[in-house]
């Protein structure tokens, strides 16, 4: 079956010669450590070591063939979004981002899509780049963070940058980052294992709760991780709706379960009944294949869970590229 990965990662090895310009040691450093791996360096402390497949496109064409994933739609790798930095710093870095993606999109153009970066610290250059990404780059949309400095993504500054999404057919697809509480959880890897499907579940909230989806209604918007916690918690997220208005109904007036059909999620929940929970909840039409690769918490060989599961080979292609499309 065709197989489009809509969430994978990817930086560029020459990395240094962009963030290597700006002072702040926030920025994100490469470090070669031998001819397959590298070290990437945050603020002077080692963040996460990395293989070639996360900067070589030949190596990752290898390695999908491996695993007969067709296409890899490749974002940049959450920690890069640097919302914090200054903002022309930003706009530098995020074109530096999109060229290099774009420039692997080119040279191999039928195995790979790009989604660009855009500084969301600065709304008018959030929306010159996105314009940048759409018009010039030919990117079918972008990714972002699922919080800006601490700020949900419902506030009032965002909106402008929503809008245009949904003038220019622009693509968002939403990644955790900057997990909260992350910093009383370090131990046992716990931001990523409980700080990421929380922080998604905090987004998607935050898109219904704040009613961006009723007022840009042809928003094309999609959430990392299997939506996180948001799915298998919808009861819970209604109830509250329901008993408590005067504090969850302050922004929209639709049921937080009635937009279920309005966003979609990726398949990345590691668990079979999960997946078929999900599916129970969605439907395939808002489900597409990402593998979080070439990380390894995400899918080893991407799309295996779909394959193996008792459904029609129509709901697993649906599932596997047709959402995806």
């Amino acid at each position: 079956m065709f197989k489009i990965d809509i969430h994978t990662h990817i930086l560029p090895e020459n990395l240094n010669e962009v963030t290597g310009r700006f002072a702040d040691p926030r920025f994100l450093k490469i470090e070669s450590v031998d001819n397959i791996s590298a070290m990437l360096h945050t603020n002077g402390l080692a963040f996460r070591k990395v293989d070639c497949n996360c900067w070589d496109h030949k190596v990752r064409i290898q390695e999908c063939d491996s695993t007969q994933v067709d296409v890899q739609v490749l974002s940049t790798i959450p920690i890069l979004f640097s919302y914090w930095a200054k903002d022309n710093e930003g706009l530098i870095l995020s074109s530096f981002l999109n060229d290099h993606i774009a420039e692997v999109v080119r040279s191999t153009s039928n195995r790979f899509i790009g989604l660009g970066t855009i500084p969301m610290q600065n709304t008018d250059y959030a929306i010159q780049e996105m314009d940048r990404c759409i018009n010039d780059l030919k990117f079918p949309g972008i990714e972002l963070g699922s919080n800006i400095n601490g700020e949900n993504l419902s506030s009032e500054k965002f909106y402008a940058i929503f809008e245009h999404a949904e003038k220019l057919g622009c693509s968002i697809f939403i990644h955790p980052w900057e997990m909260m509480g992350q910093m009383d959880m370090q131990k046992y890897w716990l931001p990523w294992l409980v700080g990421m499907p929380a922080e998604i579940s905090r987004a998607i909230c935050s898109i219904i709760l704040g009613g961006v989806l009723d007022k840009y209604p042809d928003l094309k918007i999609a959430f990392a991780h299997g939506g996180g916690a948001f799915p298998f918690t919808i009861g819970r997220i209604d109830h509250g709706y329901n008993m408590r208005p005067d504090l969850c109904a302050i922004d929209n007036k639709k049921l937080p379960s009635s937009y279920i059909k309005h966003f979609y999620v990726d398949s990345l929940v590691h668990d079979i009944k999960a997946m078929s929970f999900l599916l129970e909840k969605m439907g395939p039409e808002q489900i597409a294949l990402g593998s979080d690769y070439p990380f390894p918490l995400g899918e080893q060989h991407p799309g295996k869970l779909i394959e193996s599961m008792d459904i029609p080979d129509s709901t697993k292609q649906r599932l596997l590229a047709g959402t995806a499309l």
